[in-house]
């Protein structure tokens, strides 16, 4: 989501990030990580800001490429790129390193506990699950993500984890690609700037043919 142009200015559209659905995943997985590292990682000081850094990366450069989009498609992809490679190569390999040197499972991609995973974590809310067994905690949706991984076992909260990042990543990708398709079809801010001089160029030849 962006704002939309204004025929009188050269700047492109821009902004409106916080409606961006891969922006509210990563932002709902940043504060999940948070979380993970403090309940698992307490005594690995430098794990744990690696894992932070990564999560925060991927929201804060989403936020800086809408910003970016006002001057320079080019900057945009870049910096939406820079989350995406934050969050898939950075942070999910963390996760997936820390359940296998831990001795625990990473679910394969199609099995069945990802796949019910992936689907809860499509809704911010999902309402009338049944109550969770005795002793155990279920996941409510995307929003419910920190609440459920600062109380589920391990395995299943860094499984839980790596599904979200999984999700923000396919968005990322999609919305990478819609931008390299809009700055073919319409340019970008040289281009604005280009149409803005023509079209103050022909006002002013109109002005004069009106005066003669």
């Amino acid at each position: 989501m962006t704002m939309p142009p204004q025929d009188d200015t050269p700047l492109l559209p821009h902004g409106g990030y916080r409606k961006l659905r891969s922006y509210v995943v990563a932002e709902a997985v940043y504060d999940a990580t948070v979380g993970f590292c403090r309940r698992f990682l307490r005594d690995d000081r430098r794990m744990c800001d690696q894992m932070i850094q990564a999560a925060r990366s991927g929201v804060r450069n989403i936020s800086e490429g809408s910003g970016a989009a006002a001057t320079s498609r080019k900057s945009e992809m870049l910096l939406t790129n820079v989350a995406r490679a934050s969050l898939n190569d950075e942070l999910l390999h963390d996760y997936e390193s820390f359940l296998r040197q831990n001795g625990w499972q990473v679910w394969p991609k199609d099995s069945r506990p990802a796949l019910a995973m992936r689907e809860r974590l499509r809704h911010d809310h999902v309402a009338d699950l049944p109550p969770a067994p005795p002793g155990t905690v279920r996941l409510t949706g995307l929003a419910g993500l920190a609440d459920f991984v600062g109380q589920a076992d391990v395995e299943i909260a860094a499984n839980a984890m790596i599904c979200a990042i999984h999700q923000a990543v396919y968005l990322l990708k999609r919305q990478i690609d819609a931008q390299g398709r809009q700055f073919t079809e319409e340019g970008g801010f040289s281009e604005k700037m280009y149409q803005q001089r023509q079209r103050a160029r022909q006002r002013k030849k109109s002005d004069g043919a009106d005066q003669v």
